[in-house]
């Protein structure tokens, strides 16, 4: 009988859950332990398909990365729908894995928890202090509510039933597998795919939202599912000693930014694209800057590996073969 632990991995065909399956593979687990779910074998908003879906498959640990995801465009426009699917789904996989007997949980949540004008870089206390950035304030909601969530189980059934509900809070991640739809995908992918498309069709300019100036931060999503996997499986002890029962997330990041801007010119320099760059100021920048503070997790242990330029390399030829015909 194998030794090895049953787990589910929630949104394994999204671009972070894919990642993470590949990690878990990586490191030897069996497909064998692996429990995949598309969203049409089990819509994760209905509670009564995940209760009967963890009575059924008894999985031992979860990697909650199934999420309703998009950029400015998407969650200005769909607010109803960023809010009460990622609510539900938090609540519906997280109850019910405690309720299955499932000792532990890791929910990935986002850097957009934290308020607008959060100081730099956003340290896990900023959580809570402040107003949201309005154009995705649904979507933070909603994952505030999953850190929430976690702390509240861990609390009530840490010791009674060794409960052990983690959460880490990812920078802006891109990488293979990433969403290109032209109005709905974040901003690397979008512009990867606009780059793209002008170089084919030898247009003169791309004109990108905003000044250009707010800074952001990029993680390579297989650095993400090595994080992922990694504090999953610390030691509660080392966990515990840079958490607290009621703040209990743990940031992951790169460790840098860069403007707006320069990720596009990067992004020119990775597509070979030589048109020009211009920019719409009567379009929302969001948040001036979002860099996090990571010396938590670089304290337990690990650090980003991949950077910015190799990164976007792999993502662009992961989007020539995969996504488009040309």
């Amino acid at each position: 009988m194998s030794s090895q632990p049953r787990i589910y991995v929630a949104g394994h065909s999204g671009m972070v859950g894919s990642a993470i399956v590949r990690t878990l593979l990586a490191q030897g687990l069996s497909t064998r332990s692996l429990i995949l779910k598309t969203h049409k074998e089990l819509d994760l908003t209905e509670q009564a398909a995940v209760r009967c879906f963890f009575e059924t498959e008894k999985p031992d640990q979860v990697y909650l990365a199934a999420a309703r995801v998009g950029g400015i465009y998407a969650n200005s426009t769909y607010p109803a729908e960023f809010i009460y699917q990622n609510m539900m789904i938090e609540v519906n996989v997280i109850h019910e894995a405690w309720r299955a007997g499932v000792k532990k949980l890791l929910f990935l949540g986002s850097s957009c928890i934290y308020p607008k004008f959060a100081m730099q870089p956003m340290r896990e206390d900023a959580l809570l202090t402040g107003p949201l950035e309005p154009t995705n304030e649904p979507y933070a909601i909603a994952k505030i509510s999953g850190i929430k969530l976690c702390e509240s189980y861990n609390r009530q059934y840490g010791e009674s039933h060794c409960v052990d509900f983690r959460s880490v809070m990812p920078t802006n991640l891109y990488g293979p597998g990433d969403n290109y739809h032209p109005e709905n995908s974040h901003v690397v992918p979008a512009l990867i795919r606009r780059f793209h498309e002008a170089k084919i069709n030898k247009q003169a300019f791309v004109t990108i939202w905003g000044t250009g100036t707010p800074r952001r931060e990029f993680l390579y999503v297989d650095d993400m599912a090595a994080a992922s996997v990694y504090v999953m499986h610390l030691d509660k002890a080392a966990y515990d000693a840079q958490t607290q029962p009621m703040q209990s997330h743990i940031n992951v990041g790169y460790g840098s930014d860069i403007t707006i801007r320069e990720l596009a010119e990067t992004i020119c320099k990775v597509v070979s694209y030589s048109g020009k760059i211009e920019f719409d100021v009567s379009k929302p920048d969001g948040t001036p800057r979002k860099l996090m503070d990571t010396s938590r997790l670089h304290s337990l242990g690990w650090q980003a590996n991949v950077t910015l330029e190799d990164g976007l390399a792999e993502t662009y030829t992961d989007y020539v073969n995969n996504r488009i015909k040309c």
